[in-house]
């Protein structure tokens, strides 16, 4: 068995890599691997030469934690190595694949203070072995001569202004100059398929496309989006589609000095759409230092055997899909079908398909048909970050939490930049009574989706049931600046003045509420609620509002309310009835609404917690 290194840090060719941190780097600069990728390269390089199986991997780097399929976080990992090393599986130069065992790396490992050579095992392919100190300091002297060079000609490994690096990015609207209005939504998937394959890319944070949406027809500066938004550079350009031609002008601009760092436009038939968006997104990725999928593999959403008419069914999809309105949904279904029917091997529609029944929005929520569809996304396309997302959420609906947890944390390590995976999964750690580790969670979903809706109505959620009231008041505001005509932000402010007993202020909130909701009888309803607060107090105020709502806002606000009043009997009862009612928002909070504390230790309430399934 070869012998494995004791250094703290090794050389391969051109590579260091620390072996206490997992940092890597070529020729000084260093390449980002995440967490998991870093851990299994420290692991095979230094044992250099020696067949490392799966099952050891999957132990050491996950240990008892390991989740019932390794496997596709395993693939990633391995992937991401070879991506940030430019290995070739094929053609090994660093990372040997060893059939049904496991892997081994190849490459001669040389100590990077002492000069002190691991050899890789008979049998496996030659390497460059140590030559002398002198060879060292010539390779060392070379080295440090093309890099001079490099950052001569092209600046260094970013591209950068004023040697500041890009690590944030957002692409926005690609507008569309077709001659048809009805290409809207073409140009609107297309720019949403760049952002997808971006967000692939390790180390830069790509904004979510429901975050850039809002800039559609903005005629804002650059700078000043850049700085609504976060983000260090954008990409705008345009779409114009005319009969079998399409052609896309990007440019990409240091939003930090208004500097235009790269602009070019292409063309391409029809049928050849796929290519030409996974060509932008290569030289995009190539100016700011990432990397996108390897040339000749796809992924779930640009499927090489994917037609264009399926490719178009599931742009228009996506389009109504991001609208988020009951019409436009039943729609997005009809679409996502129709692109499953050209092409049943398409991953990325399922995944579509599976969202529209699992978190409909307004329609008809049909968990088993949207289980299966997710797990058939992931059937055809193990490592697509939205089908796994898109099983996760259902997993929580069907409150199977553990199973919904490995997939919704799987979803988060294949794309790092899916903001509904973050946002999903700080749902679930709600839900298991974590709201600090949901918090967490939610400030990664937010950063890169500023601006959604659902991002910020979950973490107003959050905020509410971790007891920060005035954050979460503030975050209320926030969700009616950016959603103006959406009746949830005041039913949040209410909720938040009912538990700090502020009557008068509650009232006006539900009255907007009401009023968003074109509820004339519930507004009407206040005006009584603040004579009964004028002549009988808190007390009986809580309890009239309750009663109100059993008749008029459901099952759920009524259990609040009875909650505010201490009221544990109808609070329970209305808990009940908002289960058999299949309202989500009681199992997203019945372990952590501070409304509820108060009954924690009542065995009715207890009970009701444990046929939730969320008291482990």
């Amino acid at each position: 068995m070869p012998a494995r290194t004791t250094s703290q840090e090794i050389r391969f060719s051109d590579h260091v890599l620390d072996l206490r941190t997992g940092e890597l780097r070529r020729n000084g600069a260093i390449l980002r691997l995440q967490p998991q990728p870093a851990r299994i390269l420290t692991i095979l390089a230094s044992r250099a030469g020696e067949v490392v199986t799966r099952q050891e991997l999957a132990q050491k780097v996950w240990g008892s934690e390991t989740y019932v399929d390794f496997e596709h976080g395993l693939n990633y990992a391995i992937r991401q190595i070879r991506n940030v090393l430019e290995d070739d599986a094929e053609e090994p130069r660093y990372l040997e694949t060893v059939p049904k065992r496991g892997y081994r790396f190849i490459a001669a490992v040389t100590d990077a203070t002492e000069g002190q050579s691991t050899t890789p095992s008979a049998g496996s392919p030659p390497a460059l072995r140590h030559r002398g100190s002198r060879l060292v300091l010539i390779s060392i002297a070379a080295a440090t001569l093309t890099l001079a060079v490099l950052v001569l000609i092209r600046g260094w490994p970013w591209k950068q202004a004023g040697n500041r690096r890009i690590g944030s990015l957002a692409v926005l609207p690609l507008r569309n100059l077709s001659a048809d209005p009805e290409q809207e939504y073409f140009s609107d998937g297309m720019t949403d398929e760049l952002i997808t394959d971006l967000a692939k890319m390790s180390g830069i944070r790509i904004i979510s496309h429901t975050s850039v949406e809002r800039y559609k027809k903005s005629t804002a500066p650059v700078q000043e989006i850049a700085r609504e938004l976060g983000v260090d550079a954008v990409v705008e350009g345009t779409v114009t589609r005319s009969g079998s031609r399409v052609r896309i002008t990007a440019q990409l601009i240091d939003a930090r000095t208004d500097t235009h760092l790269w602009a070019e436009s292409y063309e391409r038939d029809l049928p050849d759409t796929l290519a030409l968006q996974d060509t932008l997104a290569r030289d995009i990725a190539q100016e700011i230092g990432g990397k996108v999928l390897p040339k000749g593999k796809t992924d779930g959403n640009t499927p090489g055997g994917v037609s264009p008419g399926a490719f178009d069914s599931y742009l228009r999809g996506r389009y109504l899909w991001n609208q988020r309105n009951p019409d436009a949904i039943e729609k997005a279904k009809g679409y996502f079908e129709e692109a499953i029917r050209q092409a049943p091997e398409f991953a990325a529609a399922y995944s579509g398909l599976a969202d529209c029944f699992s978190v409909g929005w307004g329609i008809k929520v049909d968990l088993p048909s949207a289980e299966k569809f997710a797990r058939k996304a992931i059937s055809l396309d193990p490592e697509l970050a939205e089908g796994h997302a898109s099983l996760g959420i259902t997993l929580l609906g069907l409150h199977r939490l553990q199973e919904a947890e490995q997939e919704l944390r799987l979803a988060t390590e294949l794309n790092p930049n899916y903001a509904m995976a973050h946002h999903y999964y700080s749902g679930y750690l709600l839900r298991v009574g974590r709201p600090k580790d949901a918090l967490a969670e939610s400030d990664q979903a937010k950063q890169l989706d500023p601006f959604g809706l659902a991002v910020n109505a979950m973490r107003t959620y959050i905020l509410i049931d971790s007891n920060e009231l005035e954050p979460a008041l503030a975050q209320a505001g926030y969700l009616a600046e950016i959603a103006p005509q959406s009746p949830k932000p005041y039913g949040f402010m209410a909720r938040v003045f009912w538990l700090q007993g502020r009557v008068p202020e509650a009232i006006e909130a539900e009255k907007k509420e009401g009023a968003a909701r074109h509820l004339d009888l519930w507004v009407h309803d206040q005006d009584d609620l603040a004579g009964v607060y004028a002549h009988s107090g808190l007390q009986a105020t809580l309890i009239r509002a309750a009663e109100l709502m059993e008749s008029h806002k459901g099952s759920l606000a009524a259990a609040f309310q009875y909650g505010n009043a201490k009221n544990a009997e109808k609070a329970i009862e209305n808990l009940k009835k908002a289960r058999e009612e299949n309202n989500g928002d009681v199992v997203l909070e019945i372990k952590t609404a501070p409304e509820f504390e108060f009954m924690h230790h009542d065995p009715r309430f207890l009970e009701l917690v444990h046929q939730f399934g969320v008291d482990g």
